[in-house]
């Protein structure tokens, strides 16, 4: 394994914030998937529109989250890939599950909705 750099609490606090944003997106884009079957035929082009922003949402959070915890380059290919249907949601569960890796190598706990902020603020 490669020697990583050490991340600052900055970095760590952000890369917290930006998981919070991808698990949101998972789950409104789960829910939206669920909806689809009971959204009436007339209604679904408002749904449609709702996922795109969502789609978007998630583009831009694995884009800031990639560059934390990859690189620029790395960054803009998972956001590239998040564009696409159902390839998209593999992505946003690789990068939330480096980010944890991350966060936990850093002695912050990790629960289902990501890391509580309270706890980065009591580091050092």
């Amino acid at each position: 394994m490669r020697d990583q750099p050490e991340i600052d609490r900055a970095d760590l606090r952000s890369i917290a914030i930006y998981q919070k944003g991808i698990l949101v997106c998972i789950l409104i884009y789960l829910i939206a998937v669920a909806a689809q079957f009971a959204v009436p035929r007339e209604l679904r082009l408002i749904l449609v529109i709702g996922v795109l922003g969502v789609v978007i949402a998630a583009t831009v959070f694995v884009f800031l989250l990639s560059i934390k915890v990859y690189s620029t380059g790395v960054g803009v290919l998972l956001a590239i890939l998040t564009l696409i249907p159902l390839i998209g949601l593999i992505v946003l569960l690789v990068i939330n599950g480096k980010a944890t890796g991350v966060l936990r190598r850093h002695g912050i706990s990790v629960g289902l909705l990501g890391a509580r902020l309270s706890d980065l603020d009591s580091l050092e």
